[in-house]
């Protein structure tokens, strides 16, 4: 059998690949502190399971509309008008399985092979793949700890050429936790703006975990509405990642492009996932907060750990549930037969030798990082970061 080069060119998620690494070990009966995963660890709020409930004894178990239901369509337009002060008609939604699909589809639709597709970095680690599926040519342009991990509009311009077709990043970020304030946004447009040409597609996924305050939209900033793909979705925010329901909004010319897509390849999202959406989009946001008070609160445990190595360097971040510190002193550092060359060595030695699971820097386009995740008990996390202390401080 002869798999395409499209699939063998393909590769493989990194927090995936860590997953599995760590099933193996467990088999063997160790006992592993899971700090690789990306999913909150709350179980999804009892409202929004109780109207899944309700849309199942009623019946709600039939195709629906490719982009979604009409009424949840309707939903996500009062929660962008309500949150993000931003006018949408339900023609402009498409709801799909997963903010994933929301963004492969607008990558699918606006990118020809050969189109460059800028990728601010660090960047969650499907970006890349899903542009080299679409034949785009990926273009990073990285922004590193000293920069708290934000590309500044100097970076941006360099890097814009007659090919670009697409600018894409996420705020909050996954891995970074930075998040772009109205006024960098606004910096950032300046350059956007003078090329006719190029969509951004803004992953808002991490919206509600907020550390500093409102989040804003690019697509809010004069001239970059019609610009914008802007996706969300309910997994990180509402503790739904197994319901598989994310969502964009943009101009319906592209809309029209991802249901036409969408119908050929998943047609639309679960019904009841649908249902019990509409719940949790028009809740009252403060009904989220109590997540998000408890990931700061372990966000600070986090920092205050990693202050005691000096040699690591810490952007403090202002949204999402991971923190990303800068290993990149321990690179040619060593431990018995241990040599620590990348960050992909680091993160297995974490793993193989202190039974900590970490997630490579490399994965999310940055050499000299590890992600660690916050999203989990207080009591794992201290003892996870201690694990990493005690391995970080035997390499020399």
């Amino acid at each position: 059998m002869t798999i395409s080069d499209r699939i063998t060119a393909l590769a493989e998620s990194e927090t995936l690949a860590t997953a599995r690494k760590i099933r193996i070990l467990e088999a063997e009966g160790n006992q592993i502190i899971k700090l690789h995963l990306g999913e909150p660890d709350f179980n999804t709020p009892d409202f929004i399971k109780t109207a899944a409930i309700s849309a199942i004894n009623s019946n709600a178990s039939f195709y629906t509309p490719v982009s979604g239901y009409l009424e949840l369509r309707e939903a996500i337009c009062e929660k962008l008008k309500r949150d993000n002060d931003l006018e949408y008609t339900p023609e402009q939604i498409i709801c799909s399985t997963g903010a994933k699909q929301s963004i492969a589809n607008a990558i699918l639709a606006l990118v020809n092979p050969g189109d460059e597709v800028i990728i601010l970095a660090p960047y969650w680690v499907t970006y890349l793949e899903i542009v080299k599926l679409a034949g785009g040519v990926p273009k990073i342009v990285y922004s590193g700890v000293n920069q708290e991990f934000k590309v500044i509009p100097e970076q941006l311009e360099s890097a814009i050429t007659h090919q670009t077709k697409v600018i894409l990043f996420s705020s909050p970020s996954n891995p970074t936790g930075a998040i772009y304030n109205k006024e960098e946004y606004e910096a950032i447009a300046k350059i956007i703006l003078k090329w006719e040409k190029i969509i951004v597609i803004a992953d808002e996924i991490y919206e509600h975990i907020n550390f500093i305050g409102v989040h804003y939209s690019i697509a809010k900033v004069p001239g970059m509405y019609d610009k914008t793909v802007v996706i969300n979705g309910m997994s990180k925010g509402f503790a739904m990642t197994g319901w598989r329901l994310g969502y964009m909004a943009a101009s319906k010319e592209i809309t029209a492009a991802c249901d036409k897509i969408q119908g050929q390849f998943t047609s639309a999202p679960c019904s009841i996932a649908q249902k019990a959406s509409i719940a949790g989009l028009l809740a009252k946001p403060s009904q989220l907060y109590y997540m998000t008070e408890i990931y700061e609160k372990r966000r600070n445990i986090g920092i205050a750990l990693f202050k005691h190595l000096p040699k690591i360097k810490l952007a403090v971040p202002q949204g999402a549930f991971y923190l990303f510190p800068d290993c990149s002193a321990y690179i040619g550092t060593r431990n018995g037969s241990w040599t620590i060359n990348t960050m992909n060595d680091l993160a297995t030695y974490l793993l193989e030798e202190y039974f900590v699971g970490v997630v490579s820097g490399e994965a999310f386009g940055c050499k000299n990082s590890i992600r660690l995740s916050f999203a989990t008990s207080d009591d794992l996390l201290i003892e996870g970061i201690s694990r990493i202390k005690n391995g970080l401080n035997a390499l020399n």
